[in-house]
């Protein structure tokens, strides 16, 4: 069974890649196959191929890169998806990048924060960053004393002041989910540090890595047969492809009812993708040159109000555009309209003339809503850990019956959530395969 298709595609889905990547045929007997063309089946597909195995990769969209995709809006490159390289220390695309000669760009550490219809105050940045770090602190330090697997938003200080909202606010978009829905041993695991950009786009650079990989495009597969010599990939359509071993990379929340895994996966495994949750992101792309906002890559604050923005990221790669980021309790709201789309982009006009006056939106253009939660192919924007649930990221890596393998975000500790987090699983369970599989294996 795949994915049921829904009457209305999601809203971002209209617009085309920057880059078509250019795809080697199916071999006709693989080594190895995997599932998605996503960051992590494009890393699991390069590491198989420079150890000598054969590889075919099928992808149930009409492009590669998964939940990172670049379009071309009023001529500039914009992500519609993924756009951070986050924790560049352990980022394997950034490293990767900065050896390919990528035009990798650092992100700046300081930011904006407005109060109300005003520039904060020197004291006020102050109070706010140290009411940040205090939190982080707390919430840190909590993971560490103890063994009980709470709600991460249990370990927020109560004496934070006017801040604690806007901390409590911030932190939830980042996670996914709100903080009483986010397990207190997880959270810590992701590090924020060394952030970058990409010029051209974070999927654009991604289409690039998949230059010449044989990926077969709108192949969605229904099943996956373990058998004694290795297993059966069967598709939508009926057609079948065997191979010693597979790398399962869709997302957990489309793999929680899309595939059928015979025999049935093992009752830790399926516990395991079933308990997991299914984060949401979403951003408003604004093109508005005439914003008060300077400096390029600067997140901006905007605290008080009646609609509580979780931000936004200003003047990407020093052009007029901008995301306005939306969180699960903002989605939430939006999806409870008719036409959800044209709701958000209503409800960011009224969030923006709150703060800065109906007179300064006089040239917004909002080009771009997305819509990861309703995309079938993705159904929300990262894989979330609730409380009770922290071992689920471990338990999938292990290999089942040393033929089916699992990789993506959602099996990343240090970088849960993100395209440098899919990679580099992709990169391991591959690894374990070469070592199984491969030549002088």
């Amino acid at each position: 069974m795949t994915p049921d298709r829904i009457a209305v595609p999601p809203a971002h889905a209209r617009f085309r890649s920057t880059v078509v990547a250019r795809l080697a045929p199916l071999p006709v007997a693989p080594d190895v196959i995997v599932v998605g063309a996503g960051a992590a089946g494009i890393g699991a597909a390069r590491h198989l191929l420079e150890a000598g195995l054969s590889v075919a990769v099928l992808e149930a969209r009409d492009r590669v890169g998964g939940r990172a995709v670049t379009t071309s809006l009023r001529g500039h490159p914009i992500d519609l998806g993924a756009h951070w390289l986050h924790a560049g220390p352990v980022n394997p695309l950034v490293a990767l990048g900065q050896a390919r000669g990528e035009p990798l760009r650092k992100a700046p550490q300081d930011g904006h924060l407005v109060i109300g219809r005003r520039r904060a105050r020197p004291p006020e940045r102050r109070a706010f960053s140290n009411a940040f770090d205090l939190a982080d602190r707390a919430m840190t330090l909590g993971a560490s004393r103890t063994s009980e697997d709470c709600a991460v938003g249990s370990l927020v200080p109560v004496g934070l002041g006017p801040w604690r909202d806007r901390i409590e606010l911030v932190h939830a978009l980042v996670s996914g989910r709100p903080l009483d829905q986010v397990s207190l041993h997880d959270w810590p695991s992701l590090e924020y540090g060394d952030n970058y950009f990409i010029d051209g786009g974070y999927g654009a650079y991604l289409a690039r890595l998949a230059q010449d990989l044989p990926i077969a495009l709108q192949t969605p597969v229904a099943r996956i047969d373990r058998l004694a010599g290795g297993v059966r990939v069967e598709t939508a359509d009926g057609a079948s492809l065997s191979a010693k071993a597979v790398i399962v990379t869709v997302p957990i929340m489309v793999l929680q009812s899309s595939i059928r895994f015979t025999p049935a996966l093992p009752p830790e495994i399926r516990s395991a993708i079933d308990g997991l949750s299914s984060g949401t992101y979403e951003h408003a792309v604004l093109h508005w040159p005439s914003a008060p906002f300077m400096g390029r890559d600067r997140l901006a604050t905007i605290v008080g109000g009646r609609y509580r923005p979780p931000g936004l990221l200003t003047r990407i790669g020093g052009t007029p555009f901008h995301y306005f980021e939306m969180d699960a309790a903002m989605a939430e709201g939006l999806d409870a309209k008719p036409a959800s789309w044209q709701a958000a982009r209503h409800l960011v006009r009224t969030v923006l003339a709150e703060h800065f006056g109906h007179r300064a939106l006089h040239d917004l253009g909002i080009p771009a809503v997305t819509e990861w939660r309703h995309d079938p192919w993705s159904r929300g924007a990262w894989a979330v850990v609730p409380p009770g649930h922290a071992p689920a990221r471990l338990a999938l890596k292990a290999a089942v019956d040393e033929r089916l393998w699992f990789a993506g975000e959602a099996l990343s500790r240090e970088q849960w959530g993100t395209v440098g987090g899919a990679y580099a699983e992709g990169e391991r369970a591959a690894g374990e395969i070469a070592e199984r599989f491969g030549p002088g294996a």
